[in-house]
């Protein structure tokens, strides 16, 4: 049974991209996470955060924020390779997805 709902005139989805300042879509299904922080992490031998990077490279993964908290929003699993990068955008394949980050 379908509800009907009635406008409200708001577009949800340009509010989230207006308030926040990454947006990470993943391709096969199309979900989509918005962040005002983002760290690429870096990991030691152990499995363990080493250290966390203002810029992406193969091996890192992508934790998103905001952080400081006990919480995140997402973590991408291991970037295997990056496709595409430029200032505004990334593209990024890891070892079971690959995602589009774009940079406001």
């Amino acid at each position: 049974m379908k509800i009907d709902r009635p406008s409200v005139g708001v577009d949800i989805e340009q509010i989230f991209e207006e308030q926040h300042e990454y947006k990470l879509v993943r391709e096969r299904d199309q979900h989509i996470n918005y962040a005002h922080e983002i760290h690429w992490i870096e990991f030691d031998e152990h499995g363990h955060g080493k250290a966390a990077h203002e810029s992406i490279k193969e091996g890192y993964t992508l934790l998103m924020g905001p952080l400081g908290r006990p919480s995140f929003i997402w973590q991408t699993t291991l970037v295997t390779e990056i496709v595409e990068q430029r200032d505004d955008y990334i593209k990024f394949k890891t070892e079971n997805s690959t995602y589009e980050l774009f940079i406001s």
